[in-house]
This record gives structure tokens, C-alpha cells and sequence, in this order.
């Protein structure tokens, strides 16, 4: 004891040693006021009182701990009901696999109380990697549907494979979206909305109790870039516009609004808006590649679950605070 520190009260004294046996050697509150002298009404309360007075702090020793501080970050500063971060592989290839697991994982667990009637999905390599992940389960009164148009092209991770095999692994049925993903022309596109078959798919969809989808962005990584996107738009063109990424095919600029080009008219998908109507939107989308993406929907307010890989989630919270700062919001 150093001379000029006082000597240690015998209050001190009981709360350091109730605080030891209890944290260091795992006592019972009972044992402990038995070996003590005392009550277990006063080892519980300097016990609860170490913890609020700082005498004692926790340090969870895991990598999981700065995925657990970011999870609670997001929420707050976006407004989430649920952030789910996984560490960042050394592989980027295998971002979309872990993303996969954890959503289904979160799925899963939505799925157990049976109060569900439909879930929409969206398409992309992490939704491939969910309907992969997901227990077989009987849920023949759950309707999985697709909330988009597709590919022309036959890719593994189209909508409607992602809708059917989802479908068949809860034993649900499913409902296509039969049509590509972007229409000719926006007056085309309203020819197709206006049809009696789409009107009642989009009113399915709209009422879906959740809807699982990925983000874009506009390098060639992009699926929707090298494989979707119509011969008259180019990426040029829409990163004029403002555009960060997509969320249903319709792009979106740093505030999270969609951009003012043409192609989000010719979209044949739920329009963005509607999402703020569904319960659980989960958005299920990683990789650095994707980081201005998913900071647009952020910003958004579209989704209110995130999965996402712990680099690219802290990258795309930082991108949308500088967004704000700039902005003024």
C-alpha cells in the first residue's frame, strides 16, 4: 500500500471480497455470505452495486464482441428493429455463404411461432445461400412468392429458382412473379401492371409478413449489371443519376430516395415505397464491393433487419453519417 493512499475501510474491504469470490472464484451469493459472516441480501446488493459504480467491468474476450457494440450502433443510428453482424471472412467469396447462415438463422427463428402466412424474396448469390441454409420445415399454410421480375437468363440464383426452392424447403407453396425483371419501356410496364393476374400478385405481395431481399451495386460484380440490365442503360448512366445501388432492381441515390432515371419506371417489382408497410424487411447483403449500396438503404428506412459482414457493415455506417453530415440531415 503506497503511504500516502488511506487504508482500506472495512467496507472496502467486505465489497472487495464479496466482488472476488463471487466474480473469480464462482461462489453462490449463499456461500459467500456464509464465508463472510453476513447476509445474502447485502452480498447481492454489492454485488449489483460493483456493477453500477464501475468497481467491476466485463470484458468479453471474443471476436464476437465488436459485431455485438456495431449490431447496437446500427440499430440505434438507423432506426433497426434487428442488426445481425458476422465477422468478415479473409475469403470474400465466402461473405455471401456466412450472410446466408445467419438470415436463415433469423428466419428460422421468426418461422417457429407459426403466425406467418407469406414471405417474398428477392434474389441474388446470399438468398441462394439462405434457401441452402434453411431447415426443412412443414409450413404448407406459408406462401412464398417472388417481390420481383426475373432474369431472361437461366442463372442459378434467378427469382424464381430462389421462390421454388425456398418454397419446397418449408413445404410451402409458391407464387412466381412470371416476368422480366424490367419492362421495354415504362409505358410497357404499365400495360403489364395493369392486367388482372400482376394487380393480384402485387396485392399478394404487398401483404407478404416478410419479405427477404439483397442490395445491388453498379460494378461488374453485380449480377443485375452483367445479366439484367437492358442494352440501352448503361452504368455511366445511372452513377449520373446519382445512383449508389438497388433494392428490388429500383436504384437508389446517397439519401436512400430513388434516383430520377427511367429504368426505375420500367421496373416490374414492389415499388420501394411499399416496403415501409411490411413487418420484417431483412436485408441480407455483405462484401466491400457493396458498402455505398447498403449505406443508401440505410438511409432508406426501407428495411429494418440487416445481416450483414462486420468490414462492410462499419464501412457503410461511417459512409451514411458522412452522407448526413454533408447533407445536413
Amino acid at each position: 500500500m503506497l503511504a500516502d493512499q488511506p487504508a482500506p475501510t472495512p467496507e472496502e474491504q467486505m465489497n472487495v471480497r464479496v466482488v472476488w469470490m463471487y466474480f473469480m472464484e464462482g461462489r453462490t451469493q449463499g456461500e459467500i455470505a456464509e464465508a463472510l459472516s453476513t447476509n445474502r441480501l447485502r452480498v447481492n446488493r454489492i454485488i449489483s452495486d460493483a456493477r453500477r459504480t464501475g468497481l467491476v467491468t466485463i470484458k468479453l474476450n471474443s471476436r464476437l464482441t465488436s459485431c455485438v457494440e456495431l449490431e447496437q450502433h446500427l440499430a440505434e443510428s438507423f432506426g433497426l428493429h434487428r442488426a445481425i453482424i458476422v465477422p468478415t471472412p479473409n475469403d470474400p467469396e465466402l461473405v455471401p455463404v456466412l450472410l446466408g447462415q445467419a438470415a436463415a438463422d433469423y428466419v428460422t427463428q421468426l418461422l417457429a411461432d407459426g403466425k406467418m402466412s407469406g414471405i417474398g424474396v428477392g434474389w441474388g448469390a446470399t438468398l441462394r445461400e439462405l434457401v441452402r441454409h434453411m431447415p426443412a420445415m412443414r409450413r404448407p399454410e406459408l406462401c412464398v412468392n417472388s417481390v420481383m421480375g426475373g432474369l431472361t437468363r437461366g442463372i442459378e440464383i434467378n427469382t424464381f429458382d430462389i421462390a421454388s426452392d425456398f418454397a419446397r424447403q418449408l413445404s410451402a407453396t409458391c407464387a412466381y412473379l412470371a416476368a422480366p425483371i424490367y419492362a421495354g419501356s415504362p409505358e410497357s410496364r404499365d400495360a403489364i401492371m395493369t392486367q388482372d393476374v400482376f394487380r393480384s400478385a402485387f396485392e399478394r405481395i404487398a401483404a407478404n409478413d416478410m419479405i427477404i431481399l439483397s442490395a445491388g451495386d453498379l460494378s461488374e460484380r453485380s449480377l443485375l449489371m452483367r445479366y439484367g440490365m437492358p442494352s440501352d442503360v448503361d452504368i455511366d448512366g445511372l452513377q449520373a443519376a446519382g445512383a449508389q445501388g438497388d433494392l428490388l432492381g429500383q436504384f437508389i441515390n446517397s439519401a436512400g430516395k430513388p434516383v430520377n432515371h427511367e429504368i426505375n419506371r420500367r421496373a416490374i417489382a414492389l415499388p420501394l415505397e411499399a416496403l415501409r408497410d411490411v413487418p420484417n424487411v431483412v436485408l441480407s447483403s455483405g462484401g466491400l464491393n457493396k458498402v455505398g449500396a447498403i449505406a443508401a438503404a440505410l438511409r432508406s428506412g426501407l428495411c429494418n433487419v440487416l445481416v450483414c459482414d462486420e468490414d462492410t457493415a462499419r464501412a457503410a455506417a461511417d459512409l451514411a453519417a458522412k452522407w448526413r453530415t454533408q447533407e445536413g440531415d
